[in-house]
């Protein structure tokens, strides 16, 4: 039980935190708008290194309550961290499942944030595992209808699985649990996902190397919409595997999957 004292203090003190944390990204904004482009490499990691001191930091931070202020916060330093791709280039992207365990951790409902993990941290960092970890972990604590549309974090863990790990009793099971998540909404979005799920689980039911899958899957990722980068990499794959991408009417892109898996 807390004291009046630390009543008053404790969200002064949380306040004060987040007042040094929006510092820091003002500061660091205008670094951004004012660095010169050949920013030394050294200097480049130094501020890799700032991110990692400052991320421990707020890991170790308590929330005294305001665990969705904290999570919001930092997944903003996220998305700065993600957009740079100047820095990201010269560094990659390792610090990624830092910023977004720290995002779940206060917040494991914001679904956001979990696409930003299959996306930052299994396609660009290279880290599948710590990604399909973290989404393993948190989707204990979530349900079908909360929050709405979690049954996007089962689609994401099968990508992950799939496409990354090539673990494809993994990946179909997820697939599956996407889809009995999905029917629990009569929208059609939901049932987009209903549709792609099952389909993807029956073609690894008949062939766990199947192309089909892979396409079916890669259409997921091109249908999340993500920044133009990962959309061409989507593009790109299902090309590779003998499939098509074209643009209907209405300015979606539709897959046009080969005859033969």
């Amino acid at each position: 039980m807390l004291s009046a004292r630390e009543l008053i203090i404790a969200p002064l003190v949380f306040s004060l935190s987040i007042l040094a944390v929006t510092s820091n990204q003002y500061l660091r904004l205008q670094e951004l708008v004012t660095a010169p482009e050949n920013r030394s490499g050294e200097s480049v990691e130094k501020d890799d290194q700032k991110n990692a001191l400052r991320l421990k930091l707020l890991d170790n931070m308590p929330s005294f309550g305001y665990s969705n202020i904290l999570s919001k916060w930092v997944y903003i330093e996220f998305l700065q961290y993600f957009g740079d791709d100047q820095q990201r280039q010269r560094t990659g992207y390792g610090l990624s499942p830092e910023f977004l365990k720290i995002v779940l951790k206060h917040d494991p409902r914001f679904l956001d944030a979990y696409l930003s993990l299959s996306v930052s941290t299994s396609l660009y960092a290279g880290m599948p595992k710590t990604a399909v970890n973290l989404m393993a972990t948190n989707l204990q604590l979530l349900s079908p209808k909360l929050p709405p549309k979690s049954y996007y974090v089962w689609s994401y863990k099968g990508i992950d699985e799939l496409l990354f790990l090539g673990d494809h009793q993994a990946a179909r099971q997820s697939f599956i649990k996407a889809a009995t998540w999905a029917r629990e909404y009569d929208d059609p979005e939901a049932q987009k996902v209903v549709f792609f799920s099952e389909k993807t689980a029956n073609f690894l039911l008949r062939n766990p190397d199947s192309k089909f899958a892979r396409i079916a899957t890669w259409s997921m990722v091109l249908q999340n919409n993500m920044d133009g980068k990962t959309r061409q990499i989507a593009i790109g794959e299902i090309e590779n595997l003998g499939g098509k991408v074209v643009v209907n009417n209405l300015g979606l892109p539709i897959v046009i999957f080969p005859e033969r898996d």
